[in-house]
């Protein structure tokens, strides 16, 4: 699943909720060459590399997908992913607009979430409220979240990130109802199968039978 949003749209906040309330989901980290922030620990938040590093992971196809963003660039490991699907889990992707172009393209199946903020106000508000970027940085921000809204009819779903606790809902509703899907259950044909072989043994006439003779 691919969890998109202009900055300060909480794309982050609704990943992490989302996967303490699910043992299903597992959140995909991202690497980043921008500096690491008060707070922010690696591995956990980024895995934050230097940009030969990154350059040196790009050519030996070390990236599912990557771009740049507010002049430093993002990316999603190819063995992050493959960590979290050994595990049997879903990998959740928190990753800007031409990453999950990028993986839509590499996984048409993908499921896509864009979460859109109540209004302009409140994005601003979120941005400025973070005090980790100057008023230059956050304005160029805003400048880019009118040009991402432009996006949000190319993905599956869109959530409403108003009220914090009911857009995680939402996008939890999402996963389970992905998760139903036929092609996403491995085990249906056995299933499909064995309810297929009972009822057949059920219509038998030794079945009749012993179901006359009870009575």
């Amino acid at each position: 699943m691919v969890v998109s949003s202009p900055s300060g749209g909480g794309k982050s906040t609704i990943a992490r909720k989302l996967v303490q309330g699910r043992d299903d989901v597992a959140f995909s980290v991202s690497a980043t060459t921008r500096p690491m922030r008060p707070g922010e620990t690696e591995g956990k938040d980024y895995y934050f590399l230097s940009d030969e590093e990154f350059d040196r992971r790009l050519e030996s196809g070390g990236f599912l997908e990557w771009a740049t963003y507010g002049g430093r660039r993002y990316g999603t490991l190819v063995n992050e992913v493959q960590r979290i699907f050994g595990e049997g889990s879903h990998a959740l992707l928190d990753i800007e607009i031409e990453g999950a172009r990028q993986v839509r393209r590499q996984f048409p199946d993908a499921v896509t979430v864009f979460l859109l903020p109540p209004s302009g106000a409140a994005l601003a508000a979120r941005l400025r409220g973070r005090d980790t970027e100057s008023v230059e940085q956050v304005a160029r921000r805003l400048a880019r979240a009118q040009e991402e809204l432009r996006a949000a009819s190319e993905y599956d779903y869109v959530v409403v990130n108003d009220d914090l606790v009911v857009a995680v809902e939402q996008v939890a509703a999402i996963v389970e109802a992905e998760s139903l899907r036929v092609p996403r259950q491995q085990e249906f044909a056995g299933l499909l199968e064995q309810l297929q072989r009972g009822v057949a043994e059920a219509q038998s006439p030794a079945s009749q039978q012993q179901k006359e003779t009870r009575s």
